[in-house]
């Protein structure tokens, strides 16, 4: 939902508006498509912004930007998240450069290794499409690790 602020979002229990990791290898036949629609709802090939648990599952989080590749059947999504901290000779991560989604303009790189499943009424906002190149680069690298189509 458009304009929630993290506090609200990190507060919800309900699957609803969570964000939760997805197990990459138990998901099932995965399609990958690049259908950025600026209009207000999470697509793939679509950077947004989602409050994301942190690898502990401790209950707290980060509102943080994700990338979505994969839109499922349920109508649930699924993304990689996002990091500005660099990860240049890590085969976990790929590099996809900068762009509007960080407001300092920083280099960003995508976690290969955690897949999230995004719910439509779980994303903050709409940051950006990523541009086609990158995005099939980083769904090259995601087919690779875990045989997705």
């Amino acid at each position: 939902m458009l304009g929630r602020s993290a506090a609200s979002v990190r507060g919800m229990t309900t699957p609803l508006y969570s964000t939760t990791e997805a197990d990459p290898y138990a998901i099932g036949p995965v399609r990958t498509s690049y259908a950025p629609d600026h209009d207000g709802d999470p697509d793939p090939g679509e950077i947004v912004w989602t409050w994301v648990p942190y690898e502990e599952n401790d209950g707290r989080g980060k509102d943080r930007p994700v990338l979505v590749v994969a839109r499922e059947e349920a109508g649930t999504l699924l993304a990689v998240q996002l990091s500005s901290r660099r990860h240049d000779h890590d085969r976990e991560w790929v590099a996809i450069g900068s762009g509007p989604w960080d407001t300092a303009r920083r280099d960003s790189w995508v976690d290969l290794d955690r897949v999230l499943r995004v719910r439509d009424s779980g994303m903050r906002r709409e940051a950006c499409a990523l541009d086609r190149p990158r995005f099939d680069r980083v769904v090259e690298r995601l087919i690779e690790r875990y045989g997705w189509s």
